[in-house]
């Protein structure tokens, strides 16, 4: 292990495989402090990116690997360590048996990690800047401490699900839906997940970076080598740090503008006492969904032209008929029932009505087939380029 001479919130660690990933992990968590903040008998929940069923060469998941490491960290100091996470669709416990099972929890659970199976909710109060009701998963309320343990990838609403974003995941899967249609509004959705971390307060957030998601993400991309472990104190200076590895910045994550604008990070590396070097992990090509700017018309007596830009700019859900099976699973997840079957050459297609369409992508984030991908109009695409 390296000697470390200063105390960083967050450290970013070169990380070829998951064969390495223990001891990634270990010297990441090293470098921030190390885990001397547990104690035996304590409760810790590990809250992992679970989104779907879906196998750990997949890239859409935590990768047991990694919560493998942690988990026997954990319980090598004592702690009792509960893996958990509310995937989409029906929170019961025969889907979350299923996810566990394909999502290679059983090997964390094997180094002594219980998995969540209480399937109970409820609804509190909290006093956020978007957000004032907040129904999450019972499970949550036996913690000690939480640890945020995410997965980096491209998402085709906050242009990347990383730590801030996977917290996301305390809300129920048939409630997220809903909750989309409470914010469909980017800058209010940013600021709803900001104030679920800031309610719930993880004392670690890491990120598994090692393998990530590109493209059609956060389910239906293409895996993609990054090579990295990311370890800190804030779930906003992890993902700044996530954000650099993947050619991202605040213009192009939500969250990291409206961290910045709440006072909670601002985003410069070089104003992070970090350890590692995230420029030589970066990967320079990978391929995310770029949001454009148009906060220089907003506000103005020009505004009617930023409205026309973002009409030009704005990326929607667009179906994939070659590919769709008709399942019916975007429709019955769309919080603003904008999704229709309709028929066509003896066969039915999903049918999108941009009226009603609030852009939440949850249709493209739950499509078991990737029959739903994000659509970039081509004036998008020429400026990105």
């Amino acid at each position: 292990m390296p000697e470390y001479k200063e105390r960083y919130t967050c450290a970013a660690v070169p990380c070829e495989s998951y064969e390495g990933a223990a001891a990634a992990l270990a010297r990441a968590l090293l470098a921030i402090g190390g885990l001397d903040f547990i104690t035996p008998g304590m409760k810790v929940v590990i809250k992992a990116n679970l989104v779907a069923p879906m196998a750990p060469s997949a890239c859409a998941t935590t990768h047991p690997a990694l919560l493998t490491a942690l988990t026997e960290m954990l319980v090598s100091r004592g702690a009792k360590v509960v893996i958990g996470d509310s995937p989409g669709g029906p929170y019961t416990k025969a889907a979350l048996a299923a996810n566990y099972r394909i999502t290679g929890m059983h090997e964390a659970e094997k180094a002594g990690a219980e998995l969540n199976r209480n399937v109970d909710s409820h609804t509190i109060t909290i006093n956020g800047k978007a957000m004032r009701r907040l129904t999450y998963t019972d499970y949550l309320d036996e913690a000690d401490a939480i640890i945020d343990f995410a997965k980096l990838k491209a998402h085709g609403m906050m242009g990347m699900s990383a730590a801030v974003k996977n917290m996301y995941g305390v809300i129920p899967g048939l409630v997220k839906p809903e909750t989309h249609y409470l914010y469909p509004d980017v800058n209010d959705f940013a600021d709803m997940l900001i104030d679920i971390n800031e309610h719930f307060k993880p004392v670690l957030s890491l990120i598994d970076a090692v393998d990530g998601m590109e493209g059609n993400g956060p389910t239906a991309g293409t895996p993609r080598h990054i090579g990295a472990v990311i370890a800190s104190l804030s779930p906003y200076e992890a993902d700044a740090v996530a954000a650099r590895l993947i050619g991202l910045d605040e213009s192009g994550v939500p969250t990291l503008a409206a961290a910045k604008r709440r006072g909670l990070c601002d985003n410069d590396l070089s104003h992070i006492a970090l350890y590692g070097d995230p420029d030589s992990i970066a990967v320079p090509d990978f391929e995310s969904v770029p949001r454009q700017s148009i906060s220089f018309f907003k506000g103005s007596k020009l505004n009617f032209v930023g409205v026309a830009i973002e009409k030009l700019l704005e990326q929607k859900p667009e179906p994939v008929k070659e590919k769709c099976v008709a399942c019916g699973k975007c429709a019955s997840l769309c919080p603003a029932k904008a999704i229709t079957f309709i028929e066509k050459g003896g066969r039915k297609y999903p049918h999108i009505d941009r009226k009603k369409c609030i852009r939440c992508f949850c249709c493209q984030e739950f499509c078991p087939k990737a029959a739903m991908v994000v659509h970039r109009a081509l004036v998008s695409k020429l400026l990105h380029r």
